[in-house]
């Protein structure tokens, strides 16, 4: 297959930043995705309906002109959320879903949950309301393995959250081990997971590639390739389960080639291609659009798409970063080449 039309996709979980960073990261997920749900890990998190409100206005003030795009907001979960906040967010009509950090699990997570079971209000309010439960899932404790904080999470919490509240929808944000594969199979259709094209490109030993690799830093860290493997299965499996969330995250360069570097890979310039690359790589490219276009819309009850992109086989060169006014951000595959572009 050289070609594909697909309906036009949506990005299910996409950091867009805020400020300077702003008219970039908009511009380049408005030329490939009609839609995008929007993380609220700002440095002052968007941790009511007003301040969603504000961002989403900042956000349709950097599309570029001739560009359609609807950013779908979203609420930051923390220990002083009330369920009338969630109220408010669902009468609001911009706010679709509530996410759920772990304190300290991840960039500008400081002020996330310090324990999920005392939010369970939150989550009932939730629940009866139809506002999806967005989750970060991992544990932060120092006594948990890095690479086994995900496991661990779907053990000790999700499991939990799942039986307590049977009719809440939750999403299982940027899965990256066949273990939560395995636990949103095994769970009602509620339950449903994204999946990142890095994830799907990318194992553990990338990290350390002739040396330490920055840009490949991101949390959920990278798994063993068993994992990678056993997300590409789910992508192509053709289940609703599972649907396209970029979790692309950009940081200016210098915050990630740094003796403590932030987490974050940025894929927003090349996004598609980078998941048509994966589903390529096992003879899957029929079973993309349903991944991409499809199930997530589903999921969040939302119309499908009615324009279409077309994908081509055909070389792209990736710039080795792309500046904006404050500085910048190192793409991912910087300086390489992408096999698939989209035709303009």
């Amino acid at each position: 297959m050289n070609e594909l039309v697909i309906r036009q996709p949506d990005d299910f979980h996409i950091h867009l930043r805020d400020d300077e960073m702003l008219p970039l990261s908009v511009g380049h997920v408005s030329t490939q995705f009609r839609r995008a749900i929007v993380m609220p890990n700002l440095r002052s998190p968007v941790v009511s309906t007003a301040m969603a409100n504000d961002y989403r206005k900042r956000i349709m003030a950097a599309i570029p002109n001739g560009k359609l795009f609807n950013p779908l907001m979203t609420l930051y979960l923390t220990d002083r959320t009330t369920p009338a906040e969630i109220l408010l967010a669902k009468e609001s009509g911009i706010v679709h879903g509530v996410k759920y950090y772990p304190a300290g699990a991840t960039t500008n997570s400081d002020s996330g949950v310090t324990d999920l079971r005392g939010r369970f209000n939150v989550l009932e309010a939730m629940m009866n309301y139809g506002v999806p439960l967005l989750l970060h899932g991992e544990v932060t404790g120092k006594d948990v393995d890095i690479f086994d904080r995900e496991k661990v999470f779907l053990d000790s919490v999700l499991s939990h959250v799942v039986k307590e509240f049977p009719d809440l929808k939750i999403v299982l944000e940027h899965i990256t081990t066949r273990d939560s594969v395995d636990f949103v199979n095994s769970c009602s259709d509620k339950v449903a997971a994204t999946i990142t094209a890095h994830h799907l490109l990318l194992n553990r030993g990338d990290l350390f590639d002739g040396g330490i690799r920055p840009h490949h830093y991101c949390l959920p860290i990278l798994k063993r390739e068993e994992h990678r493997l056993g997300l590409l299965r789910a992508a192509v499996s053709g289940s609703p389960k599972y649907f396209l969330g970029t979790d692309s995250a950009p940081h200016e360069r210098h915050t990630k080639e740094a003796s403590c570097g932030c987490a974050g890979v940025y894929t927003a310039h090349a996004a598609i291609e980078c998941y048509a690359e994966a589903f390529d790589s096992v003879g899957a490219m029929d079973k993309l659009e349903n991944f991409a276009s499809t199930f997530g819309a589903r999921f969040y009850e939302l119309d499908l798409n009615t324009d279409s992109i077309k994908l081509v086989r055909k070389e792209q060169a990736i710039p080795l970063t792309y500046p904006y006014s404050g500085g910048a951000i190192v793409p991912f595959r910087s300086g390489q080449t992408l096999g698939w572009s989209i035709e303009t």
